[in-house]
């Protein structure tokens, strides 16, 4: 279907001055958008009318139309009609937005909708928390300050009484058209429009409590539960939490990472728990059954006679639950052999009669040396 001259959509004579089209473009912008007029076909009425202003308004396409008319002029590179590149609805040249939109994943969209509903930003906040509470969850608060709809104007943004209205700049569409020369002809790109920001509309009157921005900034609380089995550095989703979306977009989501304090006790490694368990020289000489703590309590092990310092034990199950729920981890306990810093007499006399027995050479003075020569024997030097 052949198009309707530029200047009969928008009413006027071809010697219609630039104030005269944006006059008649205003007018009829209001009277057609999509928004506004509901009636059939008011949407097609109103892009033959937004393409023909783009082009009256545009000294070089106006000059260009006025020649050529409808055909474009530079048809060898591809163009199908007025427009070249673009087509009809993309002006005298070539929307570079849109070639870049097809091959870099833009579904070919012509421009995002201003008004479209979209999902509200995530937010982090970084929760320190006890070795227990990790291990075996805990539910707690946090507080975080995130925005929320402003009370006064329900997220106008506009004073109450008063209501924005569409950007007469872009007609509610929050872009506009650039057109730049280039060896290959004019190349149209796509810019948030500077009137509006990019939001498609005006606010003549800012609500006082936002200023316009339709959100405040409040300091909220929210429940999170600490999963049992959470460790060191790992981050917990909780879904809705972030902020708030826009045009009844969805809300984001609120990440929360924890830092566990160390134990004074334990260390731990993944699902395992490891324990340094100080045990005396005839403990480990003769054997014997010791308490040992886990993260679940107190349990009896088996120290065999001739434990060597470091030896390792493994209690099966007295670890870290897993986070994602495979199993508990295991206990690790290694011996440590305390050395006594002071003897009574008889001590060290037992001591040097034990050395004698062993076939050591006694000193006469001071221990130390016996010890060091015990502590040499226990490393294997």
């Amino acid at each position: 279907m052949s198009k309707r001259d530029y200047y009969e959509v928008l009413g006027l004579s071809k010697s219609a001055t630039k104030e005269e089209i944006k006059k008649a473009y205003r007018k009829l912008s209001k009277q057609y958008h999509p928004d506004i007029n509901k009636e059939p076909g008011a949407d097609e009425k109103f892009k033959e009318i937004s393409e023909a202003y783009e082009v009256l308004s545009n000294e070089q396409k106006r000059a260009q139309y006025d020649q050529f008319g409808h055909t474009d002029p530079n048809a060898g590179f591809g163009g199908g009609g007025f427009g070249g590149f673009g087509g009809a609805g993309g002006g005298a040249g070539f929307d570079f937005d849109d070639i870049l939109n097809t091959f870099f994943g833009g579904g070919g969209s012509r421009r995002r909708d201003p008004n479209a509903p979209r999902k509200g930003s995530d937010l982090s906040y970084s929760m320190t928390i006890d070795f227990m509470d990790a291990i075996f969850g805990k539910e707690t608060e946090v507080e975080i300050d995130r925005e929320e709809e402003c009370g006064t104007c329900h997220g106008d943004g506009a004073k109450p009484g008063t209501k924005a209205e569409t950007c007469s700049e872009c007609s509610g569409t929050g872009q506009i058209s650039v057109t730049q020369n280039t060896p290959f002809g004019q190349m149209v790109n796509r810019r948030a429009c500077p009137t509006c920001q990019g939001t498609g509309k005006i606010i003549p009157e800012k609500c006082p409590e936002c200023h316009g921005r339709g959100r405040v900034t409040k300091r909220k609380k929210i429940r999170v539960t600490i999963p049992a089995g959470v460790d060191d550095g790992q981050q917990l989703r909780v879904a809705g939490q972030g902020e708030p979306g826009v045009n009844g977009g969805p809300s984001g989501d609120l990440y929360v990472e924890f830092r566990v304090k160390p134990h004074e006790k334990f260390i731990r490694d993944g699902d395992d728990i490891y324990l340094n368990l100080p045990v005396t020289f005839p403990q480990a000489s003769l054997g014997d059954e010791v308490e040992v703590p886990t993260v679940h309590g107190k349990v009896k092990l088996k120290i065999p006679a001739g434990t060597q310092s470091g030896t390792k034990f493994r209690l099966k199950g007295k670890g870290a639950p897993n986070v994602h729920g495979y199993g508990t981890g295991d206990q690790h306990v290694i011996v440590n052999i305390v050395t006594p810093k002071k003897l009574t007499e008889k001590q060290k006399q037992l001591l040097r009669d034990f050395a004698e027995i062993s076939g050591d050479e006694v000193p006469d003075e001071y221990e130390s040396s016996l010890f060091d020569r015990l502590r040499r024997k226990v490393k294997g030097d």
